[in-house]
């Protein structure tokens, strides 16, 4: 992304930020683009600007479509258990016959292709949590583009917690995984962990810019950062920075932050005769960033090793938590990020909990004594039991 743009540039996308009527914002950025020099260090941000353009022109078509009385599919899935997970993939991957086999869903499988032209979600118990697991419509090539569903299904899966990847053993399944990763990569969906993530939340008239980093400055300094902020007249906004960030990295989420989103690839008919061979060019492709697993929907092969994946993938940690006056903890956990504390278990129960808050106390088998009584800002691991205390 270029820090150079012009300054009629940088206003002119100040107005796309400032209006909401989708009509004004969608001229806008054809102004903006307009206004953008034309070389290879601005493709990204024309292409990225050219793909927000595709969804304002759906989300115009499907108002429309409403007004007249003729609903398109919904696509929101309203998120339940421990995280979502959307699973993606070409058609005649074996998308729905994996949701039947994890899930309690009624999934019609079929020879055609393109049989689901909706999301459809079911639950997967894992130990004691469960995971929502939503089936998305085939990824089509230009999918980030507006072909076919493809926008409504991106959306979905920079929604969700995770993303299941799945390919076709039998059917060029390094072909298929490229597709993906092109699509994914287009709507500024990223699956590594990147070394900086910039959050910039406009606020009301007179909030001010407040800038918060937790991590370092890379080549820039906070003035560096509050003068590329204020040329894009943006001058009322929390920004959250983490990690070590460049100027490029901020500049790059006045346009639209990149979402991180875990991943796994599930290659489905490890069964087939022919699956060792496919198998390793699959693997020597994504070179280990990101795990790959062979499955088999039809012998149910490495099936019931995926709950235990997804967790990982996550990184999520369960926590119970106790009443001074109980014996035993509550057989529901609370479900947290790795790395997370007892103030952030604290907030999740009670948003007085912190203010109020005087000890808790730690049963776990990692302390040498238990309970151990700790403060808020005590790191929780898996399986830890809490007793909070408060004033």
């Amino acid at each position: 992304m270029p820090t150079n743009l012009p300054a009629e540039a940088r206003h002119k996308w100040a107005e796309v930020s400032a209006t909401r009527n989708p009509r004004e914002k969608l001229r806008l950025m054809q102004e903006f683009l307009s206004l953008v020099p034309k070389h290879k260090g601005t493709a990204k941000l024309c292409a990225q600007v050219k793909r927000q353009m595709a969804i304002l022109r759906r989300e115009i078509e499907e108002k429309k479509r409403k007004k007249a009385g003729r609903g398109g599919p919904k696509f929101f899935i309203e998120k339940e258990g421990a995280a979502q997970l959307v699973i993606l993939g070409p058609t005649k991957v074996g998308r729905s016959s994996l949701l039947g086999s994890l899930t309690n869903a009624k999934v019609e499988i079929s020879d055609y292709p393109f049989t689901t032209r909706e999301p459809v979600p079911g639950m997967m118990p894992y130990k004691d949590v469960q995971f929502q697991i939503i089936e998305a419509p085939a990824l089509v090539e230009g999918a980030a583009d507006g072909e076919g569903l493809g926008l409504q299904v991106l959306a979905l899966a920079r929604n969700a917690d995770g993303l299941i990847l799945m390919v076709d053993l039998k059917n060029q399944p390094v072909k298929q995984l490229q597709l993906i990763l092109n699509e994914l990569e287009k709507a500024r969906i990223i699956l590594q962990k990147p070394k900086a993530q910039v959050f910039i939340e406009r606020k009301h008239m007179g909030f001010g810019l407040r800038i918060i980093v937790v991590g370092k400055l890379v080549d820039c300094t906070l003035k560096d950062v509050e003068n590329l902020l204020r040329s894009y007249k943006v001058a009322n906004a929390l920004v959250k920075i983490h990690g070590e960030a460049t100027l490029d990295d901020i500049e790059d989420a006045i346009f639209e932050s990149a979402a991180y989103r875990p991943a796994i690839v599930l290659a489905n008919k490890a069964d087939i005769v022919k699956a060792k061979d496919e198998l390793e060019r699959l693997e020597s492709v994504v070179a280990g960033k990101i795990k790959v697993i062979p499955i088999s929907c039809k012998t149910r092969l490495n099936l019931d090793k995926l709950g235990e994946e997804f967790f990982k993938m996550l990184e999520i940690i369960r926590v119970y938590t106790k009443e001074p006056s109980d014996k035993q903890p509550s057989p529901k956990p609370f479900v947290l990020k790795k790395g997370a504390t007892v103030r952030d278990l604290a907030k999740c129960i009670h948003s007085d909990f912190v203010r109020r808050f005087s000890f808790a106390k730690i049963w776990s088998d990692r302390l040498p004594f238990s309970p151990r009584k700790v403060g808020l800002d005590f790191k929780l691991e898996d399986g830890d039991i809490v007793e909070i205390h408060a004033k």
